[in-house]
């Protein structure tokens, strides 16, 4: 009987100190947390987790000092477990509150706004906690007008590149046809050229029968005085040279 009482004893001392050491860590941690030595404090909430899992000062603070270095992910996965062993519904609201803080932070907008909404089921009357749903409401409407007028400026890029293909394809398709055309009738090229050439040619012809029609108008003529001069001739006496 004696010995159990002081098993007892024994076991109940070592709880007390065991539980005043976390406190004193703990306390030590919230003070470097208010001297913004949020890594100092970080180790100190982490102590105290590791050796009291189901300790909830010590899961919700090291989630704030876990937010205050912008590790977002490590502070919401505290927050969870600051959730799982919280007592009252203004402690949730708060745990809530914060997330929403964390995933607006991390660019999770939509998310944010639904931590914030269970944030108030759990305290409707938190203003910090409407006007942050408020802001996180309005940066989510401007980024779907951003997202339609990115969507647009796409959809207008790709209309212009398959007009300019379309326009490429079609000159190219010109250019191989008229190559196929010069291929195919390489005659008529030449016909081309030469119908180009015939009017200086059918001049170049005109003028030599003009030439050679005058020509034979001038011999005619000649024929005509040779003849008269011949029958001159033909009336004289030749003499003739003397033989001996």
């Amino acid at each position: 009987m004696k010995t159990n009482t002081i098993i007892f004893l024994m076991l109940l001392f070592i709880s007390s100190g065991f539980s005043q050491s976390n406190r004193s860590t703990l306390n030590k941690g919230v003070d470097k947390y208010d001297e913004k030595k949020y890594t100092e404090a970080e180790v100190d909430f982490r102590k105290v987790v590791e050796s009291s899992p189901k300790n909830f000062e010590a899961n919700f603070n090291l989630g704030n000092s876990y937010y205050k270095q912008e590790k977002y992910d490590d502070a919401i996965k505290s927050y969870q477990s600051a959730f799982e062993n919280a007592k009252d519904n203004e402690n949730r609201a708060k745990i809530f509150h914060n997330v929403g803080n964390s995933l607006l932070k991390s660019n999770k907008i939509e998310q944010s706004v639904e931590a914030y909404k269970n944030a108030l089921k759990f305290n409707p009357n938190d203003q910090d906690t409407k006007y942050n749903l408020s802001y996180a409401l309005e940066m989510l409407k401007n980024k779907d007008k951003d997202k339609n007028k990115q969507d647009k400026n796409d959809q207008n890029k790709k209309d212009q590149d398959k007009q300019d293909q379309k326009q490429q394809n079609q000159d190219q398709q010109n250019k191989d046809e008229n190559k196929q055309d010069q291929q195919k009738n390489p005659q008529d090229q030449e016909s081309k050229q030469d119908n180009t050439k015939q009017p200086q040619q059918q001049k170049e012809q005109k003028i030599s029968k003009d030439e050679a029609q005058r020509i034979l108008d001038a011999l005619k003529n000649n024929e005509k005085d040779l003849q008269k001069q011949l029958r001159k001739v033909k009336g004289q006496v030749k003499k003739t040279d003397k033989d001996w």
